[in-house]
């Protein structure tokens, strides 16, 4: 069950994160900044991080121009956290189930705080027609109750009345005959980030540096393992305390075998790959030419020289 001090906390979080979102820009309105608080709220950190970050993958290719409005990821993050820690719900179902619906039906929420806003703004340009800096200041600042109730106030009903069908929803898909549903929910959760790495690289100029692409993927497969070697030897080290003997590797499971593996020769491949297309393109004499200009605005007509 979530408490009315924890409720009253992520009402507080969900007000503030879209403020900070619109003026101060500290990521606390992010997805995985929102889950490491709920996490952190809820007492259970890692299923925060797992689920924000997740959400944070899944509008990595998403964003907003002018007064475009998008899926509210953060209150989904938020609800998702809170339901699964307080239900004992499945991360991964908690994101197909409550954190994509949520995010996507709060989008209405996010137009209405628009709206709203719309209010103060008129009486900020009265204020500047009288020269009034105090009026300007105070309407200024109101205008940011709309923005802090379109989040807080869904958020609030949510927790605060929502757990009865949560709780509904999750004795029903753990039943023997709708175990499928909750297989194919969980299937859609693991395939959401990918989602949002290929809208982000839908976008970005993939034809041109292809190798830096490659050389990502290939320095993360091999850092995976640097790293992952690493971990296993500050465990191990923190469990002997400098009393490190073979019985005790084989008690804790470590072996110092766990770097002998080497790096995947095809991650290697790729980089050298990758360096050598540089080279090229850093050796070839590549002639600029000024871009022409529009005589009458000066505008840049292409912008790829």
């Amino acid at each position: 069950m979530i408490q009315w001090w924890q409720i009253l906390l992520l009402t507080l979080y969900s007000a503030y994160q879209i403020c900070d979102e619109l003026t101060i820009v500290s990521s606390a309105g992010s997805p995985v900044f929102a889950g490491f608080i709920t996490g952190l709220v809820m007492g259970d950190l890692k299923t925060g991080l797992f689920i924000g970050g997740s959400l944070q993958l899944v509008v990595l290719g998403v964003g907003t121009f002018g007064g475009a409005s998008r899926i509210d990821a953060t209150s989904g993050a938020v609800l998702a956290t809170a339901f699964s820690v307080a239900k004992g719900l499945d991360p991964e179902l908690a994101i197909s189930t409550i954190a994509v619906p949520v995010a996507g039906l709060l989008t209405y929420a996010d137009i209405l705080g628009r709206f709203t806003t719309t209010y103060f703004a008129h009486r900020v340009d009265a204020a500047v027609e009288r020269f009034d800096y105090k009026g300007i200041e105070r309407n200024y600042l109101l205008g940011a109750i709309p923005w802090a109730a379109s989040r807080a106030v869904p958020v609030l009903l949510a927790l605060a009345f929502g757990g009865g069908l949560v709780e509904t929803m999750v004795t029903t898909i753990e039943l023997p005959q709708y175990k499928w549903i909750a297989a194919g929910l969980t299937l859609a959760a693991r395939m959401l980030p990918g989602l949002g790495f290929a809208i982000l690289l839908h976008y970005l100029p993939l034809k041109r540096n292809l190798h830096y692409l490659g050389m990502g993927f290939a320095i993360t497969a091999m850092m995976t393992i640097v790293f992952g070697g690493l971990s296993t030897l500050s465990g191990a080290v923190g469990t002997l305390a400098g009393a490190y003997d073979e019985s005790a590797e084989a008690a804790i499971g470590f072996s110092s075998s766990a770097f002998d593996k080497g790096l995947p020769m095809v991650a290697i491949a790729v980089i050298g790959i990758g360096l050598a297309v540089l080279h090229y393109k850093n050796g070839q004499n590549v002639t600029v030419v000024a871009a022409p200009t529009n005589a009458e605005s000066g505008e840049i007509e292409d912008d790829e020289i």
